[in-house]
């Protein structure tokens, strides 16, 4: 029996066009299926364009309507797949795993380097993998299908700016691996617990501040004032510089009493946080009770925090929920 398929356009690289200030998204999501060679027999494709825009031009709102769309749509298909632009993909996948929750059915992203109408391009690879993948029997949740892999919503990250093999699964295997018209599964996908939740409220006030020597703390009376998050890219296995003159962990308290949630990352890609390993990071844990990603990328760990924040205003259970796995975020333990 064909699996029904959705197809929602956002636009991004895969539907752009040449124009006078660059590449621009243009193309509707039936002049893509048309481009393609061949459509898989084992899947009915409908259509729907929701957006057509550049990927940069992504908002918290617009991952509120991608969530809605599906929603809306979610009793009349088998599946989902997703065109967006590369360089906020990443982002989109990790708010719809949150967004999304305990899906019985694949929502997939999936997008290109190259417009689909170039001579050379990985576009046609990336929506025929997107829709085996769509197809495959016994596969839940949200994933990233980009050159030949499948990769979980949650640890989705853009590694490289122009190659076609532009992802990788960060922290976490690749859930599958599609060759021709085979589709590799590499780890088990667990049935859903539940019956799937959509949530509808994301809050944008979470601020990313990266670590450089030389960098003044002072930022931070700023960002507390205006952000309810801020989620610091630290160094090496995560800690807060204390040295005088430009002391990190002085703030902390200031931070605390404007009620500004601090999580601590790692500037590393791999292998993610440890604070209990360093004083930077265990006086920061001991005094002022910081979170950690561990071993969740930025992106997750953002997005996380802005659907947290949205749904926990009063603070109490903000710790606990993102300490909780979701779609395989984070692992406290390895």
């Amino acid at each position: 029996m064909k699996k029904k398929l959705l197809l929602i356009a956002t636009g991004g690289t895969i539907a752009s066009k040449s124009s006078g200030k660059g590449l621009s998204p243009s193309i509707s999501p039936e002049e893509l299926l048309n481009q393609l060679p061949e459509i898989p027999e084992e899947c009915e494709i409908d259509t729907y364009s929701l957006l057509n825009i550049d990927s940069t031009n992504i908002q918290p709102e617009h991952w509120l309507l991608i969530a809605g769309t599906v929603e809306k749509n979610y009793p009349f298909y088998d599946g989902f797949v997703i065109t967006h632009g590369t360089d906020t993909m990443a982002y989109t996948a990790a708010a719809l795993s949150y967004l999304i929750q305990d899906p019985d059915k694949l929502v997939i992203l999936t997008g290109s380097q190259k417009p689909i109408i170039d001579a050379v391009t990985d576009a046609w690879k990336n929506l025929l993998d997107s829709f085996l993948f769509a197809c495959h029997e016994n596969v839940y949740g949200v994933y990233v299908v980009f050159s030949g892999q499948a990769i979980l919503g949650t640890h989705a990250k853009k590694i490289k700016s122009k190659s076609f093999e532009a992802f990788n699964s960060i922290n976490y295997p690749a859930a599958a691996f599609i060759n021709g018209r085979h589709v590799i599964q590499y780890t088990p996908s667990q049935s859903p617990a539940e019956k799937v939740r959509f949530y509808h409220k994301l809050n944008p006030r979470v601020f990313v501040l990266k670590l450089i020597p030389g960098v003044n703390p002072d930022i931070l009376d700023y960002i507390a004032l205006h952000y309810d998050a801020v989620l610091i890219e630290s160094y090496g296995v995560g800690g807060l510089p204390f040295a005088s003159p430009r002391n990190f962990i002085d703030k902390l308290e200031y931070l605390k009493e404007q009620g500004c949630i601090v999580v601590v990352a790692t500037q590393a890609m791999y292998e993610g946080s440890d604070m209990s390993v360093y004083e930077v990071g265990v006086r920061a844990l001991q005094e002022y009770d910081v979170l950690q990603t561990y071993d969740m990328t930025v992106e997750a760990a953002v997005t996380k925090l802005m659907w947290i924040l949205a749904e926990e205003e009063g603070g109490v259970r903000i710790k606990e929920i993102f300490y909780t796995p979701i779609n395989n975020d984070i692992h406290t333990f390895f």
